[in-house]
């Protein structure tokens, strides 16, 4: 007669540990931040990246944002304001940090912050700012309106201390 462990109880994949890192957890709402890397196909003849590129980036990042808030479709209306204040190489890191700074019935204003990464020593410099407006949308494109910002503690308990990716 062979012997037999008994089953696993049914809870046995739960983590009872109180100290235990939790394995899901809830995007931040009005906030998103991204992490790409500089390539030469990136970058223009002075060897910088191409201010298209980062455009692109920062649309995208503002657009996660605006969805989380939204919790549906949106659509960008407007880029204003972009600030260019150093190059971007190749091989750089770029740390994207976007955040839902203001809301109006249908639309959203999306601050984002670019900052060049030196990853081995996780140092940032502020590369590019921009300001984005979002409108949300119906499935058939028509404007729907959008929630009210949440409370400032929020999402500033996502991330670093100083508010940086």
């Amino acid at each position: 007669m062979s012997q037999h462990a008994d089953p696993a109880p049914s809870n046995a994949h739960e983590n009872t540990d109180p100290q235990a890192v939790p394995t899901k957890a809830p995007a931040p709402r009005s906030r998103a931040r991204m992490l790409e890397l500089v390539f030469p196909k990136d970058t223009n003849y002075h060897g910088t990246a191409f201010g298209g590129f980062l455009l692109s980036l920062m649309d995208k990042a503002a657009s996660v944002a605006a969805v989380r808030h939204a919790g549906g479709a949106v659509v960008t209306a407007r880029m204003d304001g972009v600030d260019f204040r150093m190059p971007l190489r190749v091989g750089d890191a770029v740390a994207l940090d976007a955040r839902v700074v203001k809301v109006g019935r249908t639309s959203m204003t999306i601050q984002v912050d670019v900052y060049r990464e030196h990853m081995a020593s996780g140092e940032q410099e502020l590369a590019t700012t921009g300001t984005f407006v979002f409108v949300a949308v119906y499935e058939n494109g028509k404007p729907r309106p959008v929630p009210a910002l949440p409370d400032i503690g929020n999402d500033e308990a996502w991330g670093s201390a100083a508010g940086r990716p």
